[in-house]
Order: C-alpha cells, then sequence, then structure tokens
C-alpha cells in the first residue's frame, strides 16, 4: 500500500476529523498512534490494524517530547505527524474572559507548534511531513468563535513559516476544512434537519465526512505530493454561495431560460 513503513502520528486521533484521518493512513499501509487526553471509546481501527493509543496532554511540553521520542525509538522512524487536535465551544467575545479565549488559542495554534518542535528532529531523519488541519473560520469572520478563527489563521501562516525553515527536509502543508458531519454536529447545526439544511448550502450539497479529510491528509503525506510544500489546500465542498446572490431581486436562476 502506498504508505507501507510508515510512521504517523495523529494529535486528536480518538474521534469525529482525527479518527478519520487515522483510519484513512491504517487504509495506506501505515502504523498508526493517535494521542489524546483520554482514550477514544471503542478502538480506531481498519482494514484489520488498529492504531495505538497514548494518553497525552499537548500543553505539557516535556511530556509532548518524551511522547516523540518513545514513538520514534518503538517504531525506528516518523514519518507524518497530522496536527488535529483542537476545537472550541461557541462564546461571544464578550461572553467570555480573556482567559477563556486563550485557552482556545493554546489547543488551536500553541499545541500544534509544541508537538511540531517534538517531533521535528524525527521528521527531519526520515525526510517526513507535517499535515496542520486548519479551518475556513480562518479565513473568514468567525463570530461565536473569534478565538478560534484567529488561532486557525495563524496555524496557516505558521504551517508556511514552517515549510520555509525547514526545507528540504520536512515538508508542512495545511488541510483547510469547511464543515465535517461528526458525533458531534448537533453542537454546532442542531438535529437531523438541521444538519441537512446546513449541508444543502454547501455547493456539493452535504457536510464532509471524516473520510474524505482522511484522503486529503494521506495524499499531502504521500510521494504524489512530493513537491507540495507551504501549500493550504481547501476541503470545504466548494466554500459557501455568496449570501447576495440570495438577497438580490436580479439574475435568479429560475428566472434564466427561454421565454
Amino acid at each position: 500500500m502506498e504508505l507501507d513503513g510508515r510512521v504517523t502520528v495523529v494529535t486528536g486521533g480518538t474521534r469525529g476529523v482525527g479518527a478519520g484521518i487515522a483510519r484513512a493512513f491504517l487504509r495506506a499501509g501505515s502504523e498508526v498512534v493517535v494521542c489524546a487526553r483520554r482514550p477514544p471509546d471503542r478502538p480506531v481501527a481498519e482494514a484489520g490494524r488498529e492504531a495505538v493509543f497514548e494518553a497525552l496532554d499537548l500543553r505539557r511540553t516535556e511530556e509532548v517530547a518524551d511522547f516523540f521520542t518513545r514513538v520514534a525509538e518503538r517504531y525506528g522512524r516518523l514519518d507524518t505527524l497530522v496536527n488535529n487536535a483542537g476545537g472550541t465551544p461557541y462564546r461571544l467575545l464578550g461572553e467570555g474572559a480573556a482567559a477563556q479565549h486563550a485557552r482556545v488559542v493554546e489547543l488551536n495554534l500553541t499545541a500544534p507548534l509544541t508537538a511540531s518542535l517534538a517531533a521535528y528532529a524525527h521528521l527531519r531523519a526520515a525526510r517526513g511531513s507535517i499535515v496542520m488541519i486548519g479551518s475556513v473560520s480562518g479565513t473568514r469572520p468567525s463570530p461565536g468563535t473569534a478565538a478560534y478563527g484567529a488561532a486557525k489563521a495563524g496555524l496557516e501562516n505558521l504551517a508556511r513559516s514552517m515549510a520555509v525553515e525547514w526545507a528540504p527536509e520536512v515538508r508542512v502543508n495545511t488541510l483547510v476544512l469547511g464543515m465535517v458531519r461528526t458525533e458531534l454536529s448537533h453542537l454546532h447545526y442542531g438535529d437531523a434537519d438541521g444538519i441537512a439544511a446546513v449541508g444543502r448550502t454547501v455547493p456539493l450539497g452535504r457536510l464532509a465526512e471524516p473520510a474524505d479529510i482522511g484522503e486529503a491528509a494521506v495524499f499531502l503525506a504521500s510521494a504524489r505530493a512530493a513537491y507540495v510544500s507551504g501549500a493550504s489546500l481547501l476541503v470545504h465542498g466548494g466554500g459557501e454561495r455568496p449570501a447576495f446572490l440570495d438577497a438580490a431581486t436580479v439574475n435568479k436562476e429560475e428566472t434564466h431560460g427561454s421565454v
């Protein structure tokens, strides 16, 4: 398979997008280690193979460094780091203290930097790559999740700087995600009807599945992307239909055609 003999770490890889990424790397033949603060409800497995879980708090710098040393010693190499751990509750800026917003930035920007620095020497030895998991929230206004959007914007810039500083030994790229259907989708979009309605706003007609994200991550980690570094790959189903098109009183699609 494409990544036979490779070793991949996926942070936050025990559920949702992270688990989808881990399963895609397992399908591609890689050994996979997933880390999170809590173990998965069930093993992350695919194609008769299972990811190894290790408990890890990415805010603890020394523990992070020890974790990557153990992974490299256990497998003899480290080829890919997927910085997936992140997220945020809905919180308007005026409804949270600065410290609450700072914790969101810490999880979504500082933690990936910590993990990347700890993994760097091992990735350099393998001429490996880093895949950052970004968000369209970092490319547009993000009301209700402003600190998250700011962190994701910073993450994308960090990846581009890493790609320059760490070339040619380590490639660094970002997947810029749109909306993804996970077990937590109801917290953002509501019940099944709400999720379906939100999906219809996407040009491709649905939310992404975690597997969609996983396949894109495997591509960036593979030899097929050997000349791709410092890039941001949009995985958002075509983005968002501009609101003005629906607000305008002319040029409606239903008025097109012969008369």
